[in-house]
């Protein structure tokens, strides 16, 4: 995964499964960490990484295309 990086995060999985959605659509690969804590799941993020090369236009169309 070194070669990924987090373009966007949220407490909300669904919000972290509809960037991921998005940047498919524009084929751009993405994939959603479960970063919360394992046994309360109350603390931490759903993170969306693409990989580097992509980040830029992946942040373009987050910022652009996607509101929630």
């Amino acid at each position: 995964m070194e070669n990924w990086n987090k373009v966007f995060d949220s407490p909300m999985q669904v919000r972290a499964e509809i960037v991921k959605g998005v940047l498919e659509e524009h084929q751009i690969q993405a994939v959603v960490l479960n970063k919360k804590e394992t046994i309360y799941q109350i603390f931490g993020n759903y993170e969306v990484h693409v990989q580097r090369g992509d980040m830029m236009m992946a942040t373009n169309i987050i910022q652009n295309e996607i509101s929630f």
